[in-house]
């Protein structure tokens, strides 16, 4: 058993060292351009938090974010990726500890290693996101209800599982998923765990409660945040649903409905496309993806099966992220053989919160590994049970020398699988040419994102007061340094929207971007361009004016072109 642990203990340490290593990069996640480092950039440059109605993701929960704009603070935009690295690091602490108090310190040093090395939580680990920090307080919310049963129902526990619970919502709205599954759970755990014929629907009830109020108590920054400035304390959610609550909006600075989430690089839609989705009959991922991907039926039926073997990074037909199929595998054994009560019941809430957080992500319609990410603790948990009745029920029906086997085959199977993955992403990210020096940080961003070259340019030669319009750029504004707007595909006050309202014509273009105060277009000219043939002659001929009098190409660089605008 030593040597075991001993050979996992160095191969955790191999893995931390080549998160921390891959981490060290200057960040180029499309969230993180987005949402997760522009904004709280804008706070500091603004001297502290306000609202930003432009910018709808400014309303998301904001307890990561806030940490991060501690390092932006610091001069850093690097260290944001070690903060996020650590909850998955807490997380893996959570794990060591159920593991080792349920099976042994062997199969708890293999579950850290496990969860460390999945693929989605190494590629996490090194992307300034905030989906591990999501994991963490959900993991650690369960793991604490397991401990309130197990001593007694104590209530400590049950208000720390609440509060985890709370902040989860802070840090990501799927934490809601969270709450729900979690308040239906204590009163079944809270009644599964006491003995027959006791009358426990009043103390269920008030456990349930009390969990709720310690979940809301900890979200509670950020319902009264979107409450004051919105109207709505769960903003962009659910936003008509509050607007006829409360119809005179009283608090409410910005009543507009919120932008849809934005695609890659927001290509601008296909009509055939769309026309198909509207006439399917079936909503859903079936219907998504039978239209986007023509996936037959059989296909479609087994997705649940090829999320575990199928994932690729950045592809949303496969599932943008990888998990690993021993997360499929290994938990289907973990219900063999007898255990104590507590232990299956245990087991029983690991699967449900799985199956239950799958489904709500499978019906979303946008099927992809880091929604589901949450389950992941749970599935490692029961993987771990799972290779332990496997090695036990391998030692009894075989012969002794074939039933130790099974052990190291598995976990270096399952290992492989993560290390080949780990191994992808050295070649992807390349963080050794900029440890290493032989690329600078403009060069090592320049290589990785199209659109920096034309940012740095604005930078450096547009006066400081200059505001630009960027149109099509994906709306990663965080490498731009020049007041800025960005383009939104459906946004109503935007420059598209002007070349599509009916009686639109140069002068009122040219008025509202004057109005608007702005100086200078930032197009990716292929999306521009695509966008035009999708739309009628008429659009295209105010473009085709507008390119013509009064736009002047400052810079091009690929498909990205600097224009300034003249008003004359």
């Amino acid at each position: 058993m030593m040597k075991r642990q001993h050979f996992l203990q160095a191969a955790l340490a191999l893995v931390v060292l080549c998160l921390a290593v891959l981490a060290y990069t200057p960040p180029i996640s499309r969230d993180a351009l987005i949402h997760h480092l522009q904004v709280p950039k804008l706070y500091l440059q603004h001297g502290g938090i306000y609202e930003l109605p432009e910018l709808f993701f400014s309303y998301y929960p904001m307890n990561l974010d806030l940490l991060y704009m501690g390092a932006l603070w610091l001069g850093s935009d690097i260290l944001p990726k070690y903060i996020h690295m650590f909850f998955a690091f807490a997380t893996a602490l959570l794990l060591h500890r159920h593991l080792k108090r349920r099976l042994s310190g062997t199969y708890a040093w293999l579950g850290v290693l496990f969860f460390l090395s999945i693929p989605i939580i190494v590629k996490l680990s090194i992307t300034v996101y905030v989906d591990l920090g999501l994991v963490f307080f959900s993991t650690a919310a369960l793991l604490l209800l397991f401990r309130w049963l197990e001593t007694g129902e104590q209530k400590q526990y049950l208000i720390l599982a609440g509060l985890s619970c709370g902040l989860a919502i802070g840090t990501k709205y799927n934490g809601l998923l969270v709450l729900f599954i979690l308040t239906f759970m204590v009163p079944v755990l809270f009644i599964r765990s006491r003995e027959q014929g006791q009358r426990l629907a009043v103390p269920a009830l008030k456990a349930t409660m009390l969990f709720c109020f310690a979940a809301l108590l900890a979200a509670s920054p950020l319902l009264i945040r979107n409450a004051v400035w919105t109207g709505n304390p769960l903003y962009p959610l659910y936003n008509s649903v509050f607007s006829r609550l409360n119809p005179s909006n009283i608090f409410n600075t910005n009543t507009t409905e919120p932008e849809p989430e934005p695609e890659q690089d927001e290509v601008p839609a296909d009509p055939h496309q769309e026309q198909a989705k509207k006439s399917t009959p079936v909503r859903g991922v079936f219907a998504t993806r039978y239209v986007l991907y023509q996936e037959n039926i059989w296909q479609l039926l087994l997705l649940p099966v090829r999320i575990f073997f199928q994932g690729q990074d950045g592809d949303p037909r496969y599932f943008d992220g990888r998990l690993n199929p021993f997360l499929l595998l290994l938990p289907l054994l973990a219900f063999l053989g007898s255990t104590k009560r507590q232990v299956r019941l245990e087991q029983i809430a690991l699967a449900a919160f799985s199956l239950l957080y799958f489904l709500y992500a499978f019906n979303t319609g946008a099927l992809r590994i880091r929604y589901l990410v949450p389950m992941v603790p749970c599935l490692v948990i029961l993987s771990m049970y799972g290779l332990n009745n496997a090695e036990k029920l391998a030692e009894k029906y075989t012969n002794r020398k074939a039933g130790k086997l099974v052990w190291p085959l598995t976990v270096c199977l399952l290992l492989l699988w993560n290390a080949s993955y780990i191994r992808q992403q050295f070649q992807e990210v390349d963080p050794l040419s900029y440890i290493t020096g032989r690329v600078n940080r403009d060069e090592y961003l320049s290589k990785q994102l199209p659109e920096y070259p034309i940012m740095q340019y604005a930078n450096k030669h547009l006066p400081e007061s200059a505001k630009i319009l960027c149109i099509y750029m994906g709306r990663r504004g965080y490498y731009l340094n020049r007041p800025h707007l960005i383009h939104a595909y459906g946004k109503k006050n935007s420059l598209l929207a002007w070349l599509q309202k009916p009686g639109s014509n140069l002068n009122t273009i040219l008025t509202n971007l004057q109005q608007q105060k702005i100086d200078y277009l930032l197009v990716r000219t292929d999306l521009m361009a695509q966008w035009l043939y999708n739309e009628g002659s008429q659009q295209q001929k105010l473009w085709n004016q507008l390119h013509k009098n009064h736009l002047i190409a400052e810079h091009t660089h690929l498909n990205y072109i600097l224009y300034q605008v003249s008003f004359h």
